[in-house]
């Protein structure tokens, strides 16, 4: 070891060159054969270049026993430390799967409570690159106490900073909870799995059998359970996404989220909305098209695309101004609200009055879907959570009924009686407890039943019901709804209104917190 400064000094440097180059040549071309980038280069793909500060970079685990004694490598195998993405600062741990199959321990687990600490601290969005074997075998019970404190920690941030998961392999037992504890994730398949026990463990309990994929792989979060938010087939796509959701979010809860200047004009008349939503009610069409007409230049990032697909919900821009947009969706089961639907919606009307993003909920909903597997399913409480979250909100709201809107599921889909701030309706709109027919069905059954020619009759007693009732300007009469608007106009209306709403103050009554419906 040379003793004088300059010598101690590249004595430092080669030493943190080994660090960053990794464990071994072929540790690395391990990683790379199947198909999986390494912990600093998903780093370097994440963040805008140049820009990573490391923490602990040296720093070493003092485990005994198995013979951890003898294989101290450092980094203890998780990356971390600070940078920029857009210009703005974002926290970053990365599991280093080369290192102890990217497995916690002690130190790893301290390196990542320290980074989430100063995140919280600092205020600005954390990002976890997760590819870990889970808890350190070898250290025992030290392991999941680790786990436990970065439990905690999202616990603590959540709603305070942007919290992100990207799940770049293996992810399972208790270090699946930290993901579902944050407000996205995002999964790459065939490369990413999460799971509680694995294909190996349900076999013996259960006798089921299993792959890894097929248990817990990308498109069965993203689809089937609705763990994941995003699903992409590679990892470079993967990390550009999440970069171009950071620049939708703010840096935390006392910050408003980014604008942009936009080019998209205001005012924009969208004349096709004229012809994308047929007036007749049982004609389905895309409520995504008619996003892609409302917002700045057609960009809708859709969150939870393939979940729950009744319902559509994601993040946008209405002249620089980010949004978030909830809508109904004909194109899949006609748009009722059901169990998943709820659930989803509820989750992101939450994540958006968290961060102060503003919401647009486009209107077209028939009721709850019925059913015995519904109502055992739980849609009462389901229903419930998108209710409380709607209500619970203090962040700008605006409603457009487009089409129909029956029912609770008229209620829970933001109108003006919990509280949204000004609803819109199109001329197509029809609000009513339910349906001319199912109406007429009900309230003139004896009529019909007696009547000489009950389909005449029937339909008679329809037609006069839905002239009475189910009118375009029947509940802007009562003052249900603030207007009626030319479709054509809804954008610039949206525009003018959030515009006015943008200085909104609301306070909630004081409480600990509320108890919102499991």
């Amino acid at each position: 070891m040379r003793a004088d400064s300059r010598g101690r000094t590249a004595e430092l440097r080669e030493l943190r060159e080994r660090v960053r180059h990794g464990p071994s040549e072929k540790a690395t071309a391990a990683q790379h054969a199947k198909g999986k980038l390494t912990a600093r280069e998903r780093i370097e793909l994440l963040l805008d270049a140049g820009t990573f500060h490391e923490t602990e970079q040296l720093r070493r685990h003092r485990a005994q026993g198995f013979g951890l004694e003898n294989k101290r490598p450092y980094t203890d195998g998780v990356i971390t430390g600070w940078g920029s993405v857009h210009g703005r600062t974002v926290f970053v741990y990365a599991h280093d799967f080369r290192v102890f199959g990217g497995a916690l321990g002690e130190a790893h687990a301290q390196k990542i409570h320290k980074l989430m600490d100063m995140a919280l601290a600092a205020g600005a969005p954390l990002v976890s690159l997760n590819d870990g074997a889970g808890a350190r075998i070898q250290e025992g019970v030290t392991a999941l106490a680790g786990y436990g404190g970065i439990f905690l920690r999202n616990t603590r941030a959540s709603g305070v900073i942007p919290q992100i998961s990207v799940m770049l392999g293996p992810c399972a037992g208790g270090a699946a909870y930290s993901p579902a504890l944050t407000d996205f994730v995002f999964m790459v398949r065939d490369t990413s799995q999460v799971f509680v026990t694995g294909p190996d463990v349900v076999k013996a309990v259960t006798g089921e059998e299993i792959g890894h994929d097929g248990l817990g792989g990308a498109d069965v979060h993203a689809g089937t359970s609705g763990v994941c938010h995003f699903a992409y087939d590679d990892e470079e796509t993967c990390l550009e996404e999440v970069r171009y959701l950071l620049s939708l979010l703010p840096a935390n809860n006392r910050e408003q989220p980014p604008r942009v200047p936009s080019a998209d004009p205001p005012d924009r008349a969208g004349t096709a909305l004229l012809d994308l939503v047929p007036a007749d009610g049982n004609r389905a069409y895309d409520m995504r098209a008619v996003i892609g007409e409302l917002v700045d230049d057609g960009e809708f990032f859709e969150v939870h695309e393939h979940w729950a697909t009744n319902v559509v919900v994601g993040l946008a821009r209405l002249d620089g101004h980010v949004v978030g947009v909830v809508g109904n969706q004909p194109a899949r089961l006609a748009g009722v609200l059901d169990t998943r639907a709820s659930e989803k919606a509820a989750r992101f009307v939450q994540m958006c009055d968290a961060f102060s993003i503003p919401l647009v909920t486009l209107v077209d909903v028939p009721g709850f879907l019925p059913g015995v597997a519904q109502e055992h399913g739980g849609i009462v409480r389901h229903g419930a959570k998108l209710l409380y979250a709607y209500c619970n909100a203090t962040v700008p709201r605006v409603s457009v009924v487009l089409r129909k809107a029956y029912g609770g599921a008229y209620i829970v889909m933001d109108s003006q009686s919990i509280g949204s701030d000004v609803t819109y309706a199109w001329p197509t709109n029809e609000i009513a407890v339910m349906g001319a027919e199912a109406a007429a069905d009900v309230i003139f059954r004896r009529r019909i039943a007696e009547a000489d020619d009950p389909q005449v009759v029937r339909a008679a007693l329809v037609k006069e019901y839905a002239a009475e009732l189910i009118h375009p300007y029947y509940a802007a009469e009562r003052g249900l709804v603030d207007d009626v608007i030319d479709p054509a106009e809804t954008r610039g209306t949206l525009v003018r209104t959030l515009d006015m709403l943008r200085s909104k103050h609301a306070d909630l009554p004081y409480r600990k917190h509320g108890n919102p419906p499991q």
